[in-house]
């Protein structure tokens, strides 16, 4: 009985703790912010656009930083704030410029 009891407690938290990992964005259309607003924040922070578009309810904006490395930011609509923020150069690295692999 002990075990099930534990078993059961275990089984109730862990969807809970599985939904705070998660980087989607759950936010009512009406409360997001206007995209001018995400190219507003990009000039602000020196950032050169090339695309902004949503994925997982999120923007996701493509760019270059204020330092020219390329990012990819996933921005919470409501807030603006990062939700996750990675350099491309990690995705890119072994390839020329035209998308080849360098031993080619």
């Amino acid at each position: 009985m002990r075990k099930t009891l534990t078993i059961l407690a275990f089984a109730a938290g862990f969807p809970a703790g599985a939904a705070l990992a998660d980087d989607d964005c759950f936010v009512p259309m009406a409360d997001w912010q206007p995209r001018a607003a995400v190219e507003a924040l990009a000039l602000e922070k020196g950032w050169t656009l090339r695309r902004i578009k949503i994925d997982d309810g999120c923007y996701e904006v493509d760019g270059i930083d204020a330092t020219g490395k390329a990012i990819e930011v996933k921005l919470h609509p409501g807030t603006l704030q990062p939700v996750e923020f990675e350099y491309e150069e990690e995705k890119a690295r072994g390839k020329d410029r035209d998308g080849t692999s360098e031993s080619d």
